[in-house]
């Protein structure tokens, strides 16, 4: 007797968390953190802090963070929100959902708002 097995496509998400060339993102965080190296030494805090900025807000920035919080010895230990990215879907959602908090809501005034 033979079993039948569901096999299904891969979800999008899991799709482009795949289809991510990586050396095209080390490279392109690579160039930006020198640029921010050379500006600090040029003493140039404007453009640090921009460069910063677009460092932290770029679609290569976060997807490289979540690979290095992902793929190395800690990534069975879970967060401060207690998850643990552990498939291609959750990872590519967990970049979709980084964005940078304001600093009125890490101290309470918009009152939940954010």
């Amino acid at each position: 007797m033979t079993t039948a097995q569901a096999v299904g496509a891969v979800s999008r998400e899991a799709a482009e968390w795949y289809a991510i060339d990586w050396q095209a993102i080390n490279r392109h965080v690579r160039r930006l953190q020198v640029r921010i190296v050379q500006a600090t030494k040029a003493s140039r805090w404007g453009r640090v802090r921009a460069l910063q900025r677009l460092l932290t807000h770029s679609y290569s920035g976060k997807v490289l963070a979540v690979r290095r919080v992902t793929e190395n010895n800690g990534k069975k230990t879970p967060g401060v929100d207690q998850e643990i990215w552990d498939t291609p879907e959750k990872k590519t959602q967990a970049v979709h959902a980084l964005k940078r908090s304001s600093p009125w809501c890490k101290f309470g005034f918009m009152n939940g708002k954010c």
